[in-house]
């Protein structure tokens, strides 16, 4: 009989779609067990990871210990079948021990150390449970006599099937078995040629005998069998009484092996569909990153952050909202059982619940005798009762006025947060979603509807509420567009207002993600070609430093061996150090042609192992060149000029990224001479990028670096206008500019 508490596990499994899955995962447990470990999770977790970057067999199907034990208790004798489920489990821990694994599973399989006597036990039985006869020479003989005597009445029955007195009788050539007892079927008046007794008659009016040299023959062997009987329970209660001295030791096995099945199991089932393990975390956010569903095929991956107390779902009907509803509570019901499921691992986040609640289903039917409403209530009046659980209400306003139930509801939902009650509701009322959506402990999110195609995408928005598409769902399920236009009529054009209005949020917000995505990818790529241009750099770094350094040890042994001829008073040798170890230093003519090298705007030059061409001068030390389509500035000591014709020079900038506020400048800390450096190099790139605004941050401080500021946007001749910053972007310690 299932506990209260179990069937209260497997109504919520159906009500989330998740039955088969536990199914398929309970399926590979070596024995039945509950879905929740015993102890600490954070060890069951590392334990599971350990075993998971294993490769292993699954252990063999095992029954429970709770009888075997019992039975020891009371000094009672157990039977072969159930002694070797005991030597299955020793004999998977010794599998597991022979391996040497090191790490978390290893240290666990040496602490698994089996008594000489159990051995003892173990070696009567074979891989597949049978006793080992071979090792009782008694039994061997019985085993022996037995198959004699069967060989003796197979010789019988063929004789007499070849037998000329009986042929006449015979009804067919075959060995009949009737009532486990071999026979011949025979016609009437079979007595003059053959003694037996008649077993049963056929359809057709024969008999079934069983004939007297047979009956006799089997009858030798039954006393047989009883002789091995006899001997079998003798080593039944040899080894009972050995393993009632080695209880200490089952009891340790049976613990083990249901802590290690439970491990197996998660990591077997997590590999064979290529799912992922994680456990919940000790907070109450759920993020979901391209989370699966299990019930659904080849579903659109889900990706919510639900951080706050309540999330509302809105928008299209059929457009997923139940299933996200779903999908947030399973995904916390799995990881608090650490059962796999398909998700992003690393960018998924799973807070602990003490329970998981969902409300989906309609309550009324003639069985409960109680309206859709009234039901509701009544389940709500349990949500009170818990205490930090994860609640799940579709359709929260189902049964009853909106309007009321969007007051009702609101103050139930206030008084739920008070409780460290987390809720996720869908809702096709947008009033509800209006009172509550000012609230800084609420999240929205909508349905997304394809105008084009007229169908739900079943992807989501957070931040908005979303329109239901009552009309265009009826439309697009066969209902005749003449009543869908009336229905329109009816709505009323203020309701057809605020709809389009929130239609248009909808599209404003999906286009604003696409422009964010554009412009992603293309920081990306401009983030990638930044990283190149530094290794390159510091690989050219390194490789100078090398040979800066090997000049240098060249030319202090150099030195070293005018020092020794100094020593030695050898002047002819001194000079010839000193010569050699000048040669080694760079020679100063090309280091005064260097510094007479002059450049100019247009012309090629090459960086290191680069080529670009000089776009702008800044003085004679730095300028600015282009390689690849990027802008670097550098000094003019590091340049050399190429063979290459230099080109006219010209500016070409093609970048695909929109104009928006967001480029910073931080001159936190800087003198004012320093800072106002900084923020010349800073505008003419941002000038140069194609930005029309930026954010510069001074601070306020004293007000030096902050009037200095002031001064030089004042004198820039490409600054249109600069304003003190919002009071969230920086306020007076901040300046929004213009360019």
């Amino acid at each position: 009989m299932k506990s209260p508490a179990s069937s209260k596990i497997n109504h919520l499994l159906t009500q989330l779609d998740l039955t088969e899955h536990i199914e398929q995962f309970k399926s590979f447990f070596a024995r039945e067990h509950s879905l929740y470990i015993e102890g600490d999770q954070e060890l069951h977790f590392k334990y599971i990871k350990a075993l998971d970057a294993l490769e292993f067999k699954s252990p063999p199907k095992v029954s429970d210990f709770f009888t075997i034990k019992n039975h020891l208790k009371k000094h009672g004798v157990l039977n072969f079948e159930q002694i070797f489920e005991i030597v299955k489990v020793v004999r998977y821990f010794r599998y597991f021990k022979h391996r040497q694994l090191d790490g978390l599973i290893g240290e666990w399989m040496q602490k698994i150390q089996t008594p000489e006597k159990f051995t003892e036990v173990e070696k009567y039985f074979t891989n597949d449970g049978k006793f080992e006869e071979n090792l009782d020479e008694t039994l061997f003989g019985l085993s022996a006599r037995i198959q004699t005597h069967k060989n003796d009445m197979n010789g019988a029955l063929k004789r007499m099937m070849s037998s000329a007195k009986l042929a006449g009788y015979l009804v067919d050539t075959q060995v009949h078995f009737i009532n486990n007892e071999e026979c011949l079927l025979v016609r009437g008046g079979f007595n003059h040629v053959l003694k037996g007794a008649v077993i049963g008659r056929s359809t057709g009016g024969f008999f079934y005998v069983a004939p007297d040299t047979i009956l006799k023959t089997k009858e030798k062997i039954r006393y047989i069998e009883q002789e091995r009987t006899a001997i079998f329970y003798q080593y039944s209660k040899e080894f009972s009484a050995t393993l009632s001295e080695l209880q200490a030791f089952i009891n340790f096995i049976d613990k083990e092996f249901t802590k290690f099945d439970n491990y197996q199991a998660r990591v077997l089932f997590a590999k064979s569909k290529n799912l992922q393990l994680i456990k919940s975390k000790k907070d109450s956010k759920v993020i979901l990153q391209d989370f699966k569903h299990p019930a659904l095929h080849n579903p659109k991956p889900i990706t919510v952050d639900f951080s706050k107390n309540i999330l509302m779902i809105t928008g299209v009907n059929a457009g997923g909202k139940t299933m996200l509803l779903k999908s947030i509570l399973a995904a916390a019901f799995m990881a608090k059982y650490i059962i796999p499921m398909q998700l992003n691992e690393n960018k998924s986040h799973v807070g602990s619940f003490k329970s998981v609640l969902a409300i989906i289903d309609d309550p009324q039917n003639v069985k409960n005798d109680i309206s859709t409403f009234a039901g509701r209530m009544q389940e709500f009046s349990k949500i009170f009762q818990e205490r930090n659980a994860l609640v799940g209400v579709d359709e929260i306003e189902l049964g009853t006025d909106s309007d009321e139930a969007a007051a009702l509801f609101k103050v139930i939902l206030d008084d739920l947060i008070k409780r460290n009650q987390k809720v996720v509701v869908t809702t096709h009322h947008k009033r509800l979603a209006a009172l509550m959506a000012d609230r800084d402990d609420v999240s929205l999110m909508a349905a997304i509807y394809d105008e084009e195609q007229r169908k739900p995408t079943y992807e989501f928005m957070q931040g908005i509420i979303g329109k239901s598409y009552a009309f265009e769902t009826a439309s697009r399920y066969g209902i005749n567009n003449a009543l869908v236009n009336a229905a329109k009529r009816v709505y009323g054009d203020n309701s057809e207002k605020l709809s389009l209005l929130i239609e248009r949020g909808s599209q404003l917000e999906r286009e604003l993600k696409q422009k964010h995505k554009k412009v992603d990818e293309e920081l990306e790529k401009l983030h990638k070609k930044e990283l190149q241009l530094k290794a390159l750099q510091e690989a050219n770094q390194k490789e100078l430093e090398e040979q800066k350094f090997a000049l240098k040890r060249s030319y202090d042994v150099a030195i070293s061996e005018a020092k020794n001829a100094a020593k030695a008073g050898d002047t002819k040798a001194i000079h010839r150090a000193m010569n050699k170890a000048n040669k080694k230093l760079p020679p100063q003519e090309e280091k005064i042609l260097q510094e007479e090298i002059k450049f100019q705007v247009g012309e090629s030059v090459k960086y290191h192992s680069n080529r670009g061409i000089i776009v702008s001068m800044k003085g004679e030390k730095e300028a600015m060149i282009e390689m690849d389509g990027m802008k670097v500035r550098v000094k003019t000591k590091h340049l050399r000029h190429t063979q290459q014709k230099a080109p006219k020079p010209q500016t070409n900038v093609k970048l695909n990224v929109e104009k928006r506020a967001g480029l910073k400048c931080d001159l936190h800390g800087l003198h004012a001479d320093e800072a106002c450096e900084v923020l010349d190099k800073f505008l003419n790139d941002a000038l140069i990028n194609g930005w029309d605004e930026v954010i510069v941050y001074h601070g306020i401080g004293t007000g030096k670096l902050s009037y200095a500021v002031k001064n030089f946007l004042k004198a820039h001749p490409r600054v249109k206008k600069y304003e003190d910053a919002p009071q969230h972007l920086g306020g007076f310690g901040a300046k929004v500019v213009t360019l």
